[in-house]
């Protein structure tokens, strides 16, 4: 597998902690330089004093002006080859009760976060020899579940950008991708965990194993695993792969 060109620089938003760390984790590992963005400034610089980064950033993907100084303070640093617009968030709730302010929230953090960033980076990148765009969505972009309807409404607009950024940018270097992971091993996942706990009295190990359940193998997703696929999406070797939303799923979709 060819991998990364000489020492590109990465950009990984929620690269504090979960799936965003695991990527920073693996790009640091293949010789990236690495920026992890994120709205938590302690849990950034722990992920740098670990090794898991070279930098960090603070900001809210849902506010477009943060997002996008930040970002030009780690382009200032040096131009940035490879994003990772992995920050998201999910609330779970029957449609009859999820309002127009859940839909918001839930669209301006996952899809418009990922928009503020592209919209960032894209300019500078378009115009050098390499550039790779990964979106980290969900199995919520390409399937539906119950009682997340404005989080998969979100995941699904994610999975539509890339799929047309990836044709207007086919004339380029620079992919566009999507990988798109089941329940994966996060606190993210945790929190759906105690909520299922406390809605239904279920103990942790029958928690865990409902949301096990979708997927084939039976278990949930490591954040290395995720973070294995977008290194594959990252390197030379993967430049005809472009438009794409892969499922780290264990074959649920």
């Amino acid at each position: 597998m060819s991998g990364l060109p000489h020492s590109p620089h990465a950009l990984v938003t929620g690269g504090g902690r979960g799936i965003g760390r695991a990527i920073a984790s693996a790009l640091v590992g293949a010789g990236a330089t690495v920026t992890v963005l994120g709205r938590n400034a302690a849990v950034l610089e722990e992920a740098v004093n670990a090794g898991a980064a070279h930098f960090a950033a603070v900001a809210d993907v849902s506010n477009e002006a943060s997002l996008k100084a930040a970002i030009a303070g780690a382009s200032a640093r040096k131009p940035i080859d490879i994003l990772i617009a992995n920050a998201g968030s999910a609330e779970s709730a029957p449609f009859a009760k999820s309002d127009s302010a859940l839909f918001s929230r839930m669209m301006d953090v996952n899809f418009m976060g990922v928009v503020h960033a592209v919209q960032a980076v894209l300019p500078g990148m378009k115009d050098r020899p390499y550039g790779r765009i990964v979106a980290v969505a969900s199995t919520a972009g390409l399937k539906g579940y119950a009682y997340v309807s404005a989080y998969a409404a979100a995941k699904h607009a994610v999975i539509g950008l890339v799929r047309s950024l990836a044709l207007e940018m086919a004339g380029s270097n620079v992919t566009v991708n999507a990988v798109c992971p089941g329940f994966t091993d996060t606190d993210l996942v945790a929190g759906s965990i105690d909520n299922i706990m406390k809605k239904t009295g279920r103990t942790r190990e029958q928690a865990i194993a409902e949301l096990a359940k979708h997927n084939p193998q039976g278990r949930l997703v490591t954040p290395q695993e995720v973070a294995d696929a977008v290194l594959w999406l990252c390197g030379e070797g993967a430049s005809s792969i472009t438009g794409q939303a892969i499922a780290v799923a264990g074959g649920e979709v």
